[in-house]
This record gives C-alpha cells, sequence and structure tokens, in this order.
C-alpha cells in the first residue's frame, strides 16, 4: 500500500418503503420508469420524451428524447423480477455516455406484508477517478429524490 493510494468511496446506499405489492413496486420502477424519472435528469439536447429499461440481462437502459433520439443511461446485468435488478450505469463524471466506463446501481424489493421496502445500492463509485467524492455527493442527493418521485408513484 503506497501512500498516494485513494481510499474507495462508500456506494451510495438509498432505502424507501412503498405501499404496494414487489410485483407492482418492480413493474414501476422498470416498464414504469418513464413515468417518474425526472424529465430534467436528462443528457439528451432535446427534452426527454421516454426513460426505458428493456426487461431482460443484456436490455437498455436509454432515454428518448422529444425529436426522437436516444442516448444510453447503461444496460440490465441481472433481471430477477420481482425481486432484484442490477443495472449498469455507463454515465461518466462528465454526464456523457460510455460504453467502456461502469458503475453498478443495485436494486432489491423486499415484500413486508403488502407493501415493498425498496433498497437501492450505487457501487464501484471510485471508477469515477479524480471525480469520485464529488459525484458521490452529488449522485447521494440525485437518487434520494429519484427514490422519492419513484415510492410516490409506486403507491
Amino acid at each position: 500500500m503506497t501512500s498516494e493510494q485513494l481510499i474507495k468511496p462508500a456506494p451510495i446506499v438509498k432505502r424507501v418503503e412503498v405501499n404496494a405489492p414487489v410485483e407492482r413496486a418492480f413493474e414501476v420502477f422498470t416498464a414504469g420508469i418513464g413515468s417518474w424519472w425526472p424529465k430534467q435528469m436528462t443528457i439528451l439536447k432535446s427534452p426527454q420524451k421516454a426513460m426505458i429499461i428493456e426487461p431482460r440481462v443484456g436490455g437498455r437502459w436509454y432515454e428518448v428524447g422529444e425529436d426522437g433520439s436516444e442516448c444510453d443511461t447503461g444496460r440490465v446485468r441481472v433481471w430477477e423480477a420481482p425481486n432484484r435488478l442490477v443495472l449498469v450505469w455507463q454515465l461518466t463524471a462528465q454526464w456523457a455516455y460510455d460504453p467502456d466506463f461502469e458503475t453498478e446501481v443495485e436494486v432489491r424489493f423486499i415484500p413486508e406484508g403488502d407493501r415493498t421496502i425498496v433498497e437501492l445500492e450505487h457501487r464501484d463509485l471510485e471508477r469515477f477517478g479524480d471525480a469520485a467524492a464529488l459525484q458521490r455527493e452529488s449522485m447521494d442527493g440525485g437518487w434520494g429524490m429519484i427514490l422519492g418521485q419513484f415510492a410516490a408513484a409506486a403507491g
């Protein structure tokens, strides 16, 4: 270990309880992402029309602009409906898609009676390099707001 070795940033971990059964929570998070994902959180030049997660391993996670343009956010690494989803986040610290850049977003859906606990973990943040600490701070607040919107949409 050298004195220049960086400390790995902690993953972002968020948890929200939704007033919906696990199947509905998973469906709203995945198929319904376009209904609750903040429209202002886009890297498109055109206003965002849709956010889409293709329902399979290897599927695209992308957005569509009002002008028909598309931009990838990442892809689906794990699809275990309705309990678990792992997405590959491929947006760099400059908020640009890079097919060679990867961090992971794991979302777990835990049944709690007729409600669901949704746990999100965004990890591998050290891959942002020198921007990791600033990126973590920014994304921590962003994921909190995004999950709040999801919870409201899910029930």
